[in-house]
């Protein structure tokens, strides 16, 4: 998940492992959707209705997909006990697309809600799915692809990027599993799709549409699919040209790599390869290419939960910034109008962005860089820059600065009285301490670093100074003298560990 807070851990304590993998794998539902947050839209919706149904309208089309950017950072803030939301990010970064190439808010909030009803469902008919969505063609000019000038650009990303992979191949030393023959072949299948704006739909056009046999390469078995005319014929082609690379065992091992870098670690070695992805990859073509049963296996797996394995990635800005939200139980406005809230959701998803993780414009269509460019993978999210940019932002949380330059004012709040209170004894510094370290950090602290934090919180000063103000604080919380003397206190030792390298992993 996007960081867990003290309610998601305490429900989980009483619970097994496998019973804890089962009810983040089980089926989550969302209802909601994108509201008006920007005074009016067309038809007479105003703020706090939805505008996911209207007609396009260029004048409120950018306001739109501020909307459907904030609502979707607020679904990661109020996840419930699910992994649906990590998968749902996982498959938009796998299937990148961007809204603004996109250019129609409706098209983008379509896609989202497909990545969300198939974030944990059949990954064979997710690829048909995405094939056909009208954000898709847009976005990699499938609408355009036509039997008189095929386009390449999704038969080529469909191989390349969500399906096969390149290798390598060990036995010839090319590093694809795929020629461009095969390119050219998907794409003429590919024909004859393209998009309506009114409808946002999709249409299928038969003139346009390559109803010749492709004949792919040998790479593929020297496979050739049989040519149709028709709408259904043509979809037919689509059929048939994934099972023939679902047939590979390839990609099945590609998507498990990616699945594997996204929940657990950069580096898969020989051993890795042998002994977590080549079974992951069987048990996917078990199921019939069903993730459920995969990530199942993931998660429960041993390797998982090696020490090795914990704390040595750096954490997304996407998992920096909501986990911590999350994680310290900072209050967000919500009984201050659509407006307030909207505004708050997206200066997070404008920081986000400040951090390199810009939620719905991924930077290319291979995602972002850290999960693809070697040797650097997750390394890349932090530059000089970006750290100061971090630290920043954890500061402005503790000190509840953390505000939005916007037309209203936004302002988050943490009381770290009430979080202190959820540690086992907060009147015990040693204990109170130690419960923070668990809370923020997946690995432990030395004990020279644990000193540290006892002497950033009681500089030079023994346990009994703190437990006699906590005390006195709790025997009079509405004493505004008892209760800053321990704020104050509790916020030097927050920013000093928010502000540790140690925060920065996952």
């Amino acid at each position: 998940m996007f960081g867990a807070t003290a309610k998601d851990i305490s429900s989980l304590q009483q619970q097994t492992m496998s019973q804890a993998v089962d009810l983040l794998l089980a089926d989550q539902s969302e209802t909601s959707a994108p509201l008006v947050w920007y005074h009016y839209d067309i038809n007479g919706v105003s703020q706090g209705q939805t505008w996911v149904h209207l007609d396009y309208d260029s004048s409120n089309d950018f306001n739109r997909t501020q909307s459907l950017g904030a609502w979707w950072l607020s679904l990661m803030i109020a996840q419930k006990l699910s992994i649906r939301e990590k998968m749902t990010l996982f498959w938009h970064n796998h299937f990148a697309c961007g809204a603004a190439a996109v250019g129609d808010a409706r098209y983008s909030y379509n896609q989202c809600t497909l990545l969300r009803a198939n974030a944990l469902g059949n990954y064979k008919s997710f690829v048909k799915q995405i094939t056909l969505d009208p954000a898709v063609l847009r976005y990699l000019s499938g609408n355009k692809n036509i039997s008189s000038a095929p386009n390449e650009n999704y038969g080529r990303e469909l191989q390349e990027l969500f399906t096969i992979g390149k290798g390598p191949e060990v036995s010839t030393g090319d590093y694809t599993t795929y020629t461009e023959a095969d390119v050219k072949a998907a794409a003429r299948v590919l024909t004859g799709w393209s998009d309506d704006q009114k409808s946002t739909g999709l249409i299928f056009n038969a003139a346009n549409h390559d109803s010749s046999d492709k004949q792919f390469s040998a790479r593929y078995g020297n496979v050739v699919i049989k040519g149709r005319a028709d709408q259904a014929g043509a979809e037919k082609e689509i059929d048939d040209l994934l099972t023939m690379i679902f047939d590979q065992d390839a990609t099945a091992k590609y998507i498990s790599r990616k699945l594997y870098r996204w929940f657990v670690d950069y580096v898969i070695d020989d051993s890795i390869e042998q002994n977590v992805i080549t079974p992951m990859a069987s048990t996917l073509k078990a199921n019939n290419f069903e993730i459920r049963p995969v990530l199942s296996q993931l998660l429960k797996s041993s390797h998982f939960y090696d020490v090795a394995y914990t704390g040595c990635v750096i954490k997304t800005p996407l998992d920096y910034i909501v986990g911590t939200l999350r994680c310290l139980d900072v209050v967000m406005p919500t009984n201050e109008g659509v407006i307030t809230q909207y505004y708050g959701w997206i200066g997070l998803r404008l920081t986000g962005a400040n951090l390199q993780m810009d939620l719905m414009e991924p930077p290319n269509v291979a995602g972002w860089p850290a999960y693809y460019q070697q040797p650097e993978y997750h390394e890349i999210w932090l530059n000089a820059d970006t750290l100061d940019s971090r630290i920043k932002f954890v500061d402005d949380i503790v000190m509840n600065k953390y505000a939005i330059a916007v037309q209203v004012f936004y302002k988050t709040s943490l009381d770290l009285t009430a979080l202190a209170q959820k540690s086992f004894d907060p009147s015990n510094p040693d204990t109170l301490i130690g419960d923070w370290v668990k809370l923020l950090y997946p690995n432990p602290l030395t004990s020279d670093q644990l000193k540290t934090l006892h002497d950033t919180l009681l500089p030079g000063l023994p346990n009994y100074e703190w437990t006699n103000e906590w005390v006195a604080f709790m025997n009079q919380p509405s004493d505004t003298t008892k209760r800053q003397a321990v704020s104050d206190k509790l916020t030097v030792l927050l920013k000093y560990m928010l502000e540790m390298a140690e925060y920065q992993l996952m």
